[in-house]
């Protein structure tokens, strides 16, 4: 049996840890708590990362930054303990143990090699990348410069590959590299690189994966330039893309960026279902859908540039809330039914319809996100594509999609919002499957006595193993949920809207009272513009 790797506060029996004897005195460790690390850290939190954690209590004293603590953390005992279970361990990201089952193999004549002495930076942020370096001997930091500052992103040790992702993408440096001991490196530069890649596909496939996953940090990344768009920070990850916020460097515009993982792209097949997500969704102008503005093929993989919609997830507000009021609740599905409307129309269904992939702005305003598994009316779905849990029958049986299929995942969405959870339960997957494929969605009423009937029957409608049994289009599933939108709210608002833009409002105001009223006419001028209207204050 493998041996537990403990964590910093274990080994040295501080006592800072969450709920430790020392907590509630000298508080709780910061390595305890950040859980943005990864790689090295195989406990909890940073708790086998401590010395690139600024604000740990070490010694006696409170430590400052990774840099300040950086060379009394190199002596420590739990560090050299963790340093050498890496350096020992047979992990999958240990390329040296990869390209050393096989003596013969091609890479490992081509490589040369180099001494590195404790301290030294020997890659850095930004600058072209040429050369790969595999560790025989020693360890170092994988450090990040944003902002003006330094945060450490990740450790390597010995059999780790460090500086591949430039010769396989192309682009700079994403970081520094700084030795943490004397180090032993076998270099690989980028001409034997390509040379030995076009003889063992098995290898590319290998330092791909590894590339995808180190693409996926929790840590603040380097700022990435894609054409004439800058990422800035990973904000979502799924396990076909990442998406970045960024902006348009030259409209200073705000945009979200989606890139396709470079393990994923190296697939033909699907590097063509990624472009055509994006020729789908580019083709469609709603307001409640995300907007497309533009592609980009760069790095060998695909990034769509799509408008940044701010705001929170369906899913993240029902973890907050719990559930949403029926009232609300028929809103939302009443936009939902507008945007798919659209897009069916269009003969698109999207196939992946689910609490994450709306987002609710500020103003209850949704939107519907990742059409990345968009498809024809009438397609196949032999790929099983999708999240399980709002799966259609016909999905999981692979049967020919159609509207009703974008119908039957609406369904398990709105008893979500109206209960709290899903219709079926998903500790065991197989059975879970086997309800999906035979049993109707049960009655929400059952869960919430006072549920409008209106949406009691909406479920169920949605809901029905039979596609024939479901509305027949989403146009139909609308129109159910209008009786529960305040359509005469809204026919009020939209007529004080057009009132405020052709009305003039004379006031008049004692001298002493000017700017008090002013103020307050300010304040009505910006609530008709958020209403869509136009007040104009005129000086007399």
């Amino acid at each position: 049996m493998a041996q537990s790797k403990i964590n910093c506060w274990e080994y040295k029996k501080c006592g800072r840890e969450p709920g430790g004897v020392k907590s509630s005195e000298l508080g709780v460790c910061p390595a305890a708590i950040d859980n943005s690390f990864e790689g090295i850290n195989q406990g909890n939190n940073a708790g086998r990362f401590c010395w690139a954690v600024a604000g740990t209590f070490c010694g006696g004293s409170a430590q400052g930054t990774f840099a300040e603590k950086r060379e009394s953390c190199l002596s420590c005992d739990f560090f050299n303990k963790v340093r050498n279970e890496e350096g020992s361990a047979n992990l999958q990201t240990k390329f040296l143990k990869f390209i050393s089952r096989d003596p013969d193999n091609p890479l490992i004549k081509e490589m040369t090699y180099r001494h590195i002495s404790a301290g030294e930076r020997f890659i850095a942020q930004g600058e072209k990348g040429d050369v790969a370096y595999i560790i025989q001997r020693g360890s170092c930091m994988v450090i990040v410069e944003k902002n003006g500052e330094l945060h450490p992103v990740g450790h390597r040790g010995e059999g780790d590959i460090i500086g591949v992702m430039s010769l396989l993408t192309g682009e700079p440096r994403n970081a520094h590299v700084e030795a943490d001991t004397d180090m032993e490196l076998w270099e690989l530069k980028k001409e034997q690189f390509d040379n030995v890649s076009a003889e063992d596909p098995d290898i590319v496939s290998f330092l791909t994966e590894l590339v995808s996953d180190r693409f996926d940090s929790r840590r603040p990344i380097a700022d990435r330039s894609i054409g004439k768009y800058l990422a800035t920070d990973i904000i979502g990850r799924g396990g076909f893309s990442l998406v970045y916020k960024g902006e348009h460097r030259g409209l200073n515009m705000p945009v979200a960026i989606k890139m396709m993982r470079h393990d994923m792209a190296a697939d033909p097949d699907f590097l063509s279902h990624f472009r055509n997500e994006a020729k789908t969704i580019a083709n469609l102008n709603h307001e409640n859908i995300v907007k497309v503005h533009d592609i980009e093929e760069r790095y060998r993989t695909v990034f769509i540039i799509m408008e940044f919609v701010q705001g929170q997830s369906l899913m993240d507000m029902l973890e907050r809330l719990r559930t949403i009021p029926p009232r609300l609740t028929a809103d939302y599905l009443y936009q939902i039914c507008s945007g798919l409307d659209y897009a069916h129309q269009h003969g698109i269904i999207h196939r992946d319809i689910n609490t994450k992939n709306i987002i609710v702005q500020q103003n209850d305003h949704l939107k519907i996100l990742d059409f990345g598994l968009a498809c024809p009316v009438g397609t196949e779905d032999f790929s099983s594509l999708g999240t399980l849990t709002y799966m259609a029958p016909e999905q999981i049986n692979s049967d020919p999609l159609d509207q009703r299929t974008d119908i039957y995942a609406l369904g398990i969405t709105a008893y979500e919002m109206l209960v709290g959870k899903r219709p079926f339960p998903e500790n065991d997957i197989k059975e879970m499957t086997r309800m999906h494929q035979t049993m109707d969605i049960p009655d929400p009423g059952e869960k919430v006595p006072e549920l409008p009937r209106v949406l009691r029957q909406f479920v169920l409608k949605c809901g029905r193993c039979d596609p024939d049994q479901r509305y027949q289009d989403i146009t139909e599933a609308r129109e159910a949920i209008r009786p529960l939108i305040h359509e005469p709210l809204k026919d009020a608002k939209k007529k004080t809207v057009e009132a405020l833009k052709e009305t003039t409002i004379l006031v008049r105001y004692e001298d002493d009272r000017q700017s008090e009223f002013r103020q307050l006419l300010e304040e009505f001028s910006t609530r008709a513009r958020e209403l869509g209207g136009e007040l104009k204050i005129a000086d007399k």
